[in-house]
């Protein structure tokens, strides 16, 4: 699985033989989300998270957000349209 991103400790990957909607999980520190990317003007939307706290995911969401069009771009070098 791709790394596509890396922050505060956590990890944003896409997974090779994953399904549409484009979307992302970010894993790491005792979590991981989902986030749909909403491509290609966003805004990421949560889907699920594990273990993370409120204020993660809106750092995370926050952070998503800053690099929606590459991650959006790296959704469509992966995986086609999204």
């Amino acid at each position: 699985m791709p790394t596509l991103l890396r922050f505060a400790g956590l990890r944003v990957v896409i997974y090779p033989n994953d399904h549409r909607p484009a979307h992302v999980h970010v894993k790491g520190a005792g979590g991981e989300a989902v986030f749909l990317l909403n491509c290609p003007d966003g805004p990421p939307e949560l889907r699920e998270s594990y273990g993370f706290k409120l204020p993660d995911l809106r750092r995370i969401e926050d952070a998503l957000t800053s690099e929606l069009a590459t991650l959006c771009v790296a959704w469509s070098e992966h995986h086609g349209d999204f």
